[in-house]
């Protein structure tokens, strides 16, 4: 049944037992699926496409990759040798090699040639940005695929001024439609990936499915945006906390979103859906920094700093801050969507506790050289003059 705030928040503590030897090890448990699809993955080597492979794998399903090759290099996802998976490269653009530094040639084709031939009971695209470039993989595959999940996102509605808002809500439009560049501001991003979900329509009618996902979080996050908050907490000493302990937060687990585009497909489900969670408003930013200074034995005390004092300082939501936005103006509704649609067709939510303790578990587990072994948020030396200039405030 659908998750309270009473049972996410009190399941948290057995979820966080031990620790995590791998980012993925939790789908052995998901069980084998009793009809084994043939699956297309668009993607698969950069965060959730790993996550969504390796949910598949446990389900017992066939998968065919289909990417550059690029960002396998840098994860080490590359799949190469693993049961059950046929690896085809080329690239989403189809005026484009695979790798543009190399010459063209059998380990390196043009566009979407390695997928002409082939059929699929389900794409799962987890990689497109233009509705140009979606809407060729989807037109090439319609005569060969029965399903085709498209991986969006929440940026796509117009506005967040209204709490509770679902799927229903104004998309936002570009001047533009057929521009390719995210904008100064990333204020092209959302309307660009609403763009594909129609492309993906057009070419499937009635055999299509989008996921709009708020901020994806969990071991596996080469963003590093979620990551600064369980990575500082084990840090100990005074950490800045933005805002009020209470206000509201949605976000999707890597795991969560995986395990429930695997469960769409196995059905088949079509339509859209937002991917966050849990329901408004039942986690707020304290439970989760709650969650983070838990999740290592620092001795971390939060100090809460009001929205309007953190943009004094010129500490920015989201960005020094990353995940939280004050519940206020424009952006009252980003956190307080409408999801009970999207748990009544399957999506369930890891305890908040387990999400904190198995990333910075992965984070930890990481080379030090590593590339992304990196956070974004505020610095240190930034974060103790806010402090100061707080306390001082304060008296």
């Amino acid at each position: 049944m659908p998750q309270t705030r009473r049972t996410f928040l009190a399941s948290s503590a057995v979820g966080a037992a031990g620790l995590a030897i791998s980012p993925y090890a939790a789908y052995a448990a998901l069980g084998r699926a009793t009809k084994p699809l043939r699956i297309l993955v668009l993607g698969g080597t950069g965060f959730i496409g790993p996550h969504i492979v390796e949910a598949c794998l446990a389900r017992g399903h066939t998968l065919t990759l289909f990417n550059r090759g690029k960002t396998e290099k840098a994860t080490g996802h590359d799949f190469a040798n693993t049961d059950g998976i046929d690896r085809r490269y080329g690239n989403r653009d189809p005026e484009k090699l695979a790798l543009e530094d190399q010459d063209p040639g059998p380990d390196n084709p043009k566009g979407l040639t390695s997928l002409e031939e082939g059929e699929w009971d389900a794409v799962i695209d987890n990689s497109g940005y233009w509705p140009r470039i979606v809407g060729a993989s989807a037109e090439l595959l319609a005569p060969r695929v029965k399903h085709y999940l498209f991986i969006s996102t929440v940026s796509v509605y117009e506005s967040h001024d209204k709490v509770g808002a679902d799927t229903t809500a104004s998309i936002g439009t570009m001047e533009d439609p057929t521009v390719e560049d995210f904008g100064s501001s990333f204020e092209n991003y959302g309307p660009a990936k609403a763009l594909c979900e129609r492309a993906v329509e057009r070419a499937m009618p009635g055999r299509a499915l989008s996921l709009r996902p708020g901020l994806i979080v969990g071991p596996g996050d080469l963003t590093g945006r979620f990551t600064y908050w369980p990575v500082r907490a084990a840090k100990g000493g005074e950490m800045l906390a933005p805002g009020s302990p209470d206000d509201p937060i949605q976000m999707i687990d890597a795991r969560d979103l995986a395990t429930w585009a695997v469960h769409c497909v196995e059905r088949q489900v079509t339509g859209t859906f937002d991917a966050a969670g849990p329901q408004a408003p039942e986690l707020t930013i304290g439970d989760i920094l709650d969650a983070c200074t838990n999740a290592s034995d620092a001795d971390t005390t939060l100090t809460w700093c009001d929205a309007e004092f953190l943009e004094s300082q010129g500490v920015s939501p989201w960005g020094h801050m990353p995940l939280w936005i004050p519940p206020k103006g424009e952006q009252i509704g980003f956190h307080q969507r409408d999801v009970s649609a999207s748990i009544a067709a399957g999506l369930t939510f890891l305890p908040v506790l387990k999400t904190c303790k198995d990333t910075l578990d992965w984070y930890n587990g990481l080379a030090e050289d590593s590339r992304y072994r990196r956070v974004a948020g505020i610095d240190a030396e930034r974060e103790a003059e806010v402090l100061a200039a707080w306390h001082e405030q304060q008296g």
